[in-house]
């Protein structure tokens, strides 16, 4: 079965209470008005292996300008990856419209480097665009669940850390996926495929393609 083809979900295996009350009240809001939105990404994963997060992402089906008629306190940041900052008491939440991964492919099915990443989607194609499957799970606090494309909840269990689709595609694609892998791998003491550790390999130089800021702040969060 190919990732994305059925969409699980599961209880929140740890107490409500350990949810950011600032982030809920965000996401609630948004629901209430009629967009789906979710927890997403890093603070999710984190939360499920026992860390507390940094920060929390949000995503939502809501465009930028919707987002920033609902919230007084925001702004819209980026101008080919926009995103609304919302400012709650002291805290920002990073809020993003779901967006799907855009064609990277040439004539010959060849995976190209992804130079912009600005089209907008849906939930499922917001998860599939992600890079590992750990990361690609989406915390739904009105349900108190948590909603699964693509198998993160099973790789976390076992440890494992699996791309999304085929490594040597998705490397090629983002060459800096390569630096994440060696960060969540040291970080999580996760086990990274056989597959994902040979296009690593393969693909490495790659990284001479990567945007040089995208490839520093990944050296400096290893670090």
């Amino acid at each position: 079965m190919e990732p994305g083809d059925q969409l699980r979900r599961f209880p929140l295996p740890f107490p409500r209470q350990r949810l950011d009350k600032r982030a809920v009240e965000v996401v609630t809001r948004l629901q209430r008005a009629g967009f789906e939105a979710y927890m997403v990404g890093g603070c999710v994963r984190d939360l499920l292996v026992g860390r507390q997060p940094k920060d929390v992402d949000i995503a939502t089906s809501a465009k930028p300008e919707q987002v920033q008629r609902l919230f007084r306190r925001s702004r819209v940041i980026g101008r080919r990856f926009r995103l609304v900052h919302v400012y709650v008491g002291r805290d920002v939440f990073e809020v993003a419209t779901f967006r799907r991964a855009p064609d990277a492919s040439d004539e010959d099915g060849e995976a190209q480097m992804i130079r912009s990443d600005n089209v907008f989607g849906t939930a499922r194609e917001d998860a599939l665009r992600r890079d590992f499957t750990v990361n690609a799970l989406l915390l739904d606090p009105g349900a108190n669940e948590i909603l699964d494309w693509c198998g993160g909840m099973e790789d976390l269990r076992r440890g494992r850390l699996i791309s999304i689709g085929d490594p040597m595609r998705r490397f090629r694609e983002d060459p800096v996926r390569i630096l994440r892998l060696v960060k969540f791998v040291r970080r999580l003491e996760f086990s990274p495929g056989p597959e994902e550790v040979a296009a690593s390999r393969e693909l490495a130089m790659d990284l001479e393609k990567a945007a040089p800021p995208r490839v520093v702040e990944e050296v400096f969060r290893l670090m």
